[in-house]
């Protein structure tokens, strides 16, 4: 599972040498947003060094990289040398840029003898919002995401839960009509004072099917990390089922609900039988 992946500024080394004690399933190191134009040549350089330390206690890394294309397939490059598991790639529109970068990484990858790097699209604007599904096809995307922030900008509109919804609920169900990961709240993620609302609205998610969501604050990484795993009454839940099901044919009764083929997956599912 990747349930939380905690944001860090790939040029801090301050929040880089604690990152790998915040209990995030996944790292992700920023060279975008959160880096200053003249500091990103040198956070690039320092992924050498920060991918390993982030993932030192077992958590995925991946490596946000630039949009602008003088930076995109540099900073790709030197996440893959340095062994990111993936990359966050923000603006996402063309299929075919996937392509190229997956391309381009294989002669990397090939003599390193490393495994290939994943990609998680971010998408950031309206057409490609409603390219979701295409973008979704391209090499090696594993995950789909919104960008909140950008894609209120690009609307015209305010970052609120009513605003970014309807695009949310789009880009999900076109990461799981492909069988990808969906990570995401149906809100902004900058307003991470907000415990109780990001509790609440991880709970949400997951009762919409989304795998995880990212965070730029390590106290949220424990909300996340609770929000998006079954509970012990979900997992006692899932245990009956199972058991009844051994010794059923066809539908059973299960408490004082009928039980039938999709529950019993969705309860398989939920004990990782699935």
């Amino acid at each position: 599972m990747i349930r939380s992946l905690l944001y860090v500024p790939a040029s801090s080394p301050r929040f880089i040498a604690k990152a790998h004690e915040r209990g995030a399933d996944a790292v992700i190191l920023d060279l975008e947003d959160a880096v200053a134009a003249g500091d990103k040549l040198a956070a690039r350089t320092a992924l050498a060094e920060a991918v390993p330390a982030v993932g030192r206690n077992g958590a995925k890394v991946f490596v946000r990289i630039n949009a602008e294309p003088e930076l995109m397939l540099a900073d790709a490059e030197a996440a893959c040398r340095a062994g990111a598991y993936g990359l966050y790639v923000p603006k996402a529109r063309d299929p075919k840029d996937f392509a190229d970068l997956a391309a381009r990484l294989h002669t990397i990858e090939v003599p390193m003898r490393r495994d290939e790097t994943r990609f998680v699209a971010l998408i950031e604007d309206p057409g490609a919002v409603l390219d979701a599904r295409a973008i979704a096809k391209a090499p090696r995307v594993m995950a789909l995401s919104a960008g909140g922030e950008d894609l209120a900008l690009e609307l015209g509109a305010q970052a609120e839960p009513e605003v970014l919804r309807f695009p949310k609920l789009l880009i999900h169900y076109a990461a799981k009509a492909e069988g990808l990961l969906s990570f995401g709240l149906l809100r902004s993620a900058a307003d991470y004072a907000d415990h109780e609302g990001i509790v609440a609205a991880g709970r949400e998610a997951r009762l919409h099917g989304f795998d995880g969501a990212s965070c730029v604050h390590p106290a949220v990484v424990p909300l996340l990390n609770a929000a998006f795993a079954p509970d012990a009454e979900e997992l006692a839940w899932a245990q009956r089922v199972v058991d009844a099901a051994e010794g059923a044919a066809g539908a059973f009764v299960v408490d004082g609900k009928m039980v039938d083929a999709p529950i019993i997956a969705r309860a398989r599912r939920v004990l990782g039988l699935e």
